[in-house]
């Protein structure tokens, strides 16, 4: 039989999800545990929650939050942190930490048979951490270095500062590694402070995801997981103010490429609006073969790359875009970028949401694939606080999205008056070219942050 190549094969029936069912109780020192069982492998997925993210950290002492992850597995029990490594790595277990804004993220990938062995050797980090002065010694110098290497960096040049302007007076304008003056005020002992106070049990959260019965599952954990829960006050940050739109500009030396970042404050993320914000921004640069990139990237050759998205935390959330462009055509791609704005907000066709929407939802199912997917995704779900059908009703809710709800959202969401530019690049090419294009104020900030 000859296949005929020259169109794409026809869909056949519709597309179902159900995100396999999930048990959720509490251990008996507090910590509270989702559960999904999946026996398709002999693995387990791991993901312990910490409410304890840089937003915590003192004032002027960003970076606190990281450091303490950095600390957290150099030594814990009766191991140093060579001994730890080799224990983990002896079993086949992948052990991991991480700090964002609103807490931090312990993961263990473990085979189901060296599951309980594993779960022993991430209750002795998550319980007993040594922090030794030396190793405290050690991961500070580590952290200093990376600072100094991000402010050469553009790329993140770029993105922290937006952050600092757009979230300003709020925790979220902090970058989670901190800045050279605060992590070399930080001491040992606030590092161990940090973690008596957010590393308790009712500040935790556990998602697991793999091949064990709920009751072994249960009778491990609450043999491991003993310590008893100290108080601790929740956190939210003070609503980000709104403002109207600016310019900035950060030279950097001979710089041949321009990062250029737009955008402004919007809302924490809910499920009223979501879905109509995921279509109308993957419409505009959400996707491949979205408007931004088709522009800027394929038409105008002026990037590997532009994307734009709304960011969600915690307490507040933002609206992006974001691309590197050859720093002699950095006017010309904000005009292109304004412009897709503008017609985003003027006209979005039904051809363009009945792609945006198939794309959505035939990617959908292969987000849960792997044990590990299915952990993340869930944690997304206690951290924004989505609805327990929330994954099993999203095909559903992205098919109903209606036009007029795509083309209210683009209008009312991506808020012209209050973009941010901000651009890093070599003023003595760029600066002439923002002056050209805008009569807004530039303001001109050193790599700091700090207005010159």
């Amino acid at each position: 039989m000859k296949i005929n190549r020259s169109a794409p094969p026809k869909q056949k029936g519709t597309i179902e999800f159900h995100l396999p069912k999930f048990n959720k109780f509490t251990l008996n020192n507090g910590i509270k545990v989702l559960f999904v069982q999946k026996k398709s492998l002999p693995i387990i997925q791991l993901n312990m929650i910490v409410n304890g993210g840089s937003k915590f950290d003192p004032i002027n002492k960003g970076g606190l939050a990281h450091l303490t992850s950095m600390l957290i597995d150099e030594g814990a029990g009766d191991y140093d942190s060579l001994q730890l490594d080799n224990e983990f790595e002896s079993i086949g277990s992948i052990f991991n930490i991480g700090t964002g804004n609103d807490s931090i993220g312990l993961t263990l990938l473990s085979l189901a048979e060296n599951f309980e062995r594993s779960l022993e050797l991430l209750s002795l980090v998550n319980q007993s951490p040594s922090f030794t002065n030396n190793s405290f010694l050690r991961e500070q110098k580590k952290l200093t270095s990376k600072i100094l290497q991000n402010n050469d960096d553009p790329s993140y040049i770029a993105t922290s500062n937006f952050d600092k302007i757009i979230f300003a007076d709020t925790y979220y304008k902090n970058p989670t590694i901190g800045n050279i003056s605060d992590v070399t005020s930080i001491t040992n002992n606030d590092v161990i402070q940090f973690y008596k106070k957010h590393f308790t049990p009712n500040n935790t959260e556990l998602v697991i995801v793999g091949s064990i019965e709920l009751e072994n599952l249960q009778l491990l954990l609450n043999k491991f997981f003993v310590t008893t829960a100290n108080k601790i006050e929740n956190k939210s940050i003070a609503v980000p103010l709104k403002q109207k739109s600016k310019f900035y500009f950060i030279h950097k030396d001979n710089a041949a490429q321009s990062e250029i970042r737009i955008g402004h404050i919007s809302d924490k993320r809910n499920e009223t609006d979501y879905f109509a914000k995921t279509i109308a921004n993957s419409i505009l640069g959400g996707q491949f073969s979205s408007r931004l990139n088709l522009n800027l990237r394929e038409d105008k050759g002026f990037t590997y790359g532009i994307n734009s998205g709304f960011t969600y935390h915690s307490d507040a959330g933002n609206f992006e875009i974001a691309t590197s462009v050859n720093g002699k055509n950095t006017g010309e791609a904000i005009k292109e970028i304004k412009k897709e704005i503008a017609g985003i907000k003027t006209e979005i066709t039904d051809s363009e949401i009945e792609f945006t929407k198939s794309y959505l939802i035939k990617r959908f199912p292969a987000m849960f694939e792997t044990n590990s997917q299915i952990a993340h995704h869930l944690s997304s779900m206690l951290k924004h606080n989505l609805s327990e059908n929330y994954f099993d009703t999203y095909i559903e809710r992205i098919t109903s999205c209606s036009k007029e709800e795509i083309e209210a959202t683009a209008k009312e969401k991506i808020i012209t008056d209050e973009l941010i530019y901000l651009v890093v690049g070599d003023k003595n090419i760029v600066m002439p070219q923002l002056k050209e294009i805008t009569d807004l104020d530039i303001a001109v900030l050193g790599v700091d942050g700090n207005e010159l």
